[in-house]
C-alpha cells in the first residue's frame, strides 16, 4: 500500500497508512501534549490535551486517535488548538486537589509538567473552579493506594490491569461528575482479586495509584540503636536507580548504589542475587525430581509474587504445578535472621530486614503468614526503587558522583546467573546453567541462551528434549495456563513474570517506566552477566559454603523448612 503524503506545521512528511496524526507529529520532531495517550496500551482519545486543528477543514481533531489521510494539513501551534489544549487542562485542574508540593508524584507528575508546559496559571483555574471530589482514600491494601480525588479519567490504569494483566481489577462507575475510578462494587484493593503488581501505579500519569510507603519505618529502624538493620537489593536495581539521578536507563551504578545504603546508615548491605542463586539450586533440583518422576510437569516458577497472587485467585488448581521454592527475597530474609545472625552473633530479635525491590507486589509477599519460618516476620519492610531514591536525596547525597562499595562478604557474592534474574528469561536460563551439569555432568555449551523475552523454545539436555516457556504479564500467561488446565500443553518448564519485561518493568521502577526503557535495563544486567567472574549459581562459593555449613544440601529437611513454602486458594 503506497505511503501517505501530509503536512504538519509546514513540514511535509510520508507515513504508513493507519500512523496518527501523534506518531506523524513526533516522527518530524514535534511534541505534542499527551494525557491519556500511552504507547503501551490502547487508544482512547478521551482526555483531549493532544488537539490539533486540521486546517482545511477547521476540525480540532485528537492526535492521539486520529489517523492520517492524504492531504492532510495540520497544525499543531495554531490560537484554536493551543486554546483547545489549554482549556481541557484548566478543565482537568478545575476539580483536582492543589497539593502539588506534598503529593507523592511531584515533579513526576505528568498533568504538573503539561501544566507548566502550556502555560497555564493560578488564576486560569480558580476561573473555572467548581465543586470539588471528597471521596476516601483506599489504603487498605498492603502494596497500593488509591485516591480517587486525584484521578484524571484518563483510564490508563483501567487499559494497563486489563490489557497487559487480564485481571481488570479497576473500571469506570458513575456518570459525569460522580464518574470514578474503582473496583467492582468499590470493595477496598485488600478484597478483591488484585495481583498487587503497581502495573496501574506504573501508567498513572498523576498521583492517583501510589505504591504505599514505608519509608518512615525504615528510617525509624535505622535511627534506632537497639537494631541491626540489614538490606538487600534485588538484581535489576542496579541498572534502574540511576535513572532517578539523571542516568541513562540501563546504567550500571552497582557501587553506588553499596555506598549509598551505606551511608544512609544500613548495618549489613547485600545482594539478592546471592539468594537468587540459592533459588536456583532449590527449584533446580525441584525440576530434576520433577522430570525423573514425570510428576506435576510442566514446573512454574514461582519467584515472582504478582504472579503467585493471580495464580491463587484464577488458578488455584494449577497451585500444584508451582515450584514450592520461596523468591530470593524470602530466602535472604529468613537466611538473615537464621545464618547470618548466627554467623554474626546477633539476636535475630533485634535484626530488621529491608529489601530494595522493583516490585510492588513484594510489599504483599512479606505479610504473608507463613513468611515466618525464622521465627519472627522474615522480611520487615520493603521499599520500591522509587522510594530509596527518595531516601538517598532527602539526606542530600550526591549519588552519581559517589565512589564505588562492595557488598558484604557472609553471603555476599553472587554470580551472572542470578543477575539475569531481573529480567524475563532469566531465572529460565540461570536455572539451565545448574540444571544440565546436574542432570549430565558436563556444562552448557554456551551461557547465553537467548531466552530473554523469548516466549517458547526447546532445549535438549542428556538426550531428552525440554519444551520451554518464557512469559510477561499476567494476560499472556493466561492463555498459556488455558492451555495447561485443558490438558493440551507439552511444555516441560514455564517461566511467568508478572509484570512486562520482568523485574526491569517492575511497578516500582523509575518513570517513565516505557518499552524503550525496560529494554536498555535488560541490556544492562545481561552486561553485568557477561563480565562476571562466576556465572553459574552452584560455583558460588558462598552457596557452596552455606549447604556445607548450614543447609547440609538441595532439598534436605533443613532447605524445605526455611526455603519451601505453599499457597492457598483465594475467591475470584
Amino acid at each position: 500500500m503506497s505511503r501517505i503524503t501530509l503536512t504538519i506545521d509546514g513540514q511535509t512528511i510520508q507515513v504508513e497508512p493507519g500512523t496518527t496524526i501523534l506518531d506523524a507529529a513526533r516522527a518530524v520532531g514535534i511534541e505534542i501534549p499527551t494525557l491519556c495517550y500511552h504507547p503501551d496500551l490502547s487508544l482512547r482519545g478521551s482526555c483531549r490535551v493532544c488537539m490539533v486543528e486540521d486546517v482545511r477543514t477547521k476540525r480540532l481533531l485528537a492526535s492521539c486517535v486520529t489517523e492520517v489521510i492524504n492531504g492532510m494539513e495540520i497544525s499543531t501551534r495554531s490560537s484554536r488548538a493551543r486554546l483547545a489544549r489549554r482549556r481541557n487542562v484548566e478543565l482537568l485542574l478545575a476539580n483536582h486537589p492543589q497539593d502539588c508540593l506534598s503529593c507523592y508524584r511531584n515533579g513526576s507528575c505528568e498533568l504538573q509538567e503539561i501544566t507548566y508546559k502550556l502555560g497555564v496559571t493560578k488564576e486560569d483555574v480558580e476561573r473555572l473552579r467548581g465543586e470539588q471530589r471528597d471521596l476516601p482514600a483506599d489504603e487498605s491494601g498492603p502494596a497500593l493506594r488509591r485516591d480517587p480525588n486525584k484521578c484524571i479519567l484518563c483510564g490508563r490504569c483501567v487499559r494497563a490491569c486489563e490489557e497487559i494483566q487480564g485481571v481488570s481489577a479497576l473500571d469506570f462507575a458513575g456518570r459525569g461528575f460522580s464518574s470514578i475510578v474503582t473496583t467492582a462494587f468499590d470493595l477496598p484493593l485488600s478484597e478483591i482479586n488484585c495481583a498487587n503488581c503497581g502495573q496501574c501505579a506504573a501508567v498513572c500519569p498523576v498521583g492517583a495509584i501510589t505504591e504505599v510507603s514505608e519509608i518512615d519505618a525504615v528510617w525509624r529502624a535505622l535511627e534506632d540503636p537497639e537494631k541491626f538493620v540489614v538490606v538487600q537489593t534485588a538484581p535489576s536495581i542496579q541498572a534502574t536507580i540511576g535513572e532517578e539521578f539523571g542516568l541513562e536507563p540501563g546504567t550500571v551504578v552497582t557501587g553506588q548504589l553499596v555506598t549509598a545504603l551505606r551511608m544512609l546508615g544500613f548495618d549489613g548491605v547485600f545482594s539478592t542475587e546471592f539468594s537468587a542463586d540459592l533459588t536456583i539450586m532449590e527449584e533446580g533440583r525441584e525440576f530434576i525430581a520433577r522430570i525423573q518422576g514425570n510428576k506435576s510437569l510442566p514446573h512454574i516458577t514461582s519467584c515472582c509474587p504478582g504472579w503467585v497472587k493471580y495464580a491463587e485467585h484464577n488458578y488455584p488448581d494449577l497451585l500444584p504445578h508451582l515450584s514450592s521454592a520461596k523468591s530470593p527475597q524470602q530466602m535472604f530474609s529468613v537466611l538473615a535472621k537464621t545464618y547470618y545472625a548466627q554467623k554474626r552473633g546477633l539476636d535475630p530479635e533485634s535484626l530488621f530486614t529491608v529489601s530494595i525491590m522493583p516490585c510492588t507486589a513484594k510489599k504483599f509477599e512479606k505479610n504473608r503468614e507463613e513468611h515466618r519460618d525464622s521465627g519472627f516476620q522474615d522480611t520487615d519492610a520493603v521499599l520500591t526503587t522509587r522510594e530509596l531514591a527518595r531516601m538517598i536525596k532527602e539526606v542530600g547525597i550526591d549519588f552519581v558522583h559517589l565512589p564505588e562499595g562492595h557488598y558484604d562478604t557472609v553471603m555476599g557474592n553472587q554470580s551472572g546467573a542470578a543477575t539475569i534474574f531481573g529480567t524475563t528469561g532469566g531465572v529460565t536460563e540461570a536455572a539451565l546453567r545448574t540444571v544440565k551439569e546436574v542432570l549430565t555432568g558436563e556444562p552448557l555449551d554456551r551461557l547465553n541462551l537467548g531466552f530473554l523475552g523469548t516466549k517458547r523454545a526447546e532445549v535438549e539436555i542428556g538426550g531428552r528434549t525440554y519444551k520451554i516457556a518464557v512469559v510477561s504479564g499476567l494476560a499472556e500467561a493466561s492463555r498459556i495456563l488455558d492451555e495447561v488446565r485443558a490438558g493440551t500443553s507439552d511444555l516441560d518448564w514455564i517461566e511467568i513474570m508478572a509484570c512486562p519485561h520482568g523485574c526491569v518493568g517492575g511497578g516500582g521502577q523509575p518513570l517513565p517506566n516505557s518499552r524503550e526503557n525496560r529494554a536498555k535495563r535488560a541490556k544492562g544486567l545481561a552486561q553485568i552477566d557477561r563480565h562476571k567472574t562466576i556465572r553459574k549459581s552452584h560455583e558460588n562459593p558462598d552457596i557452596v559454603q552455606l549447604y556445607a555449613e548450614f543447609l547440609g544440601e538441595p532439598l534436605s529437611g533443613t532447605s524445605h523448612e526455611l526455603l519451601h513454602t505453599t499457597y492457598q486458594a483465594r475467591p475470584r
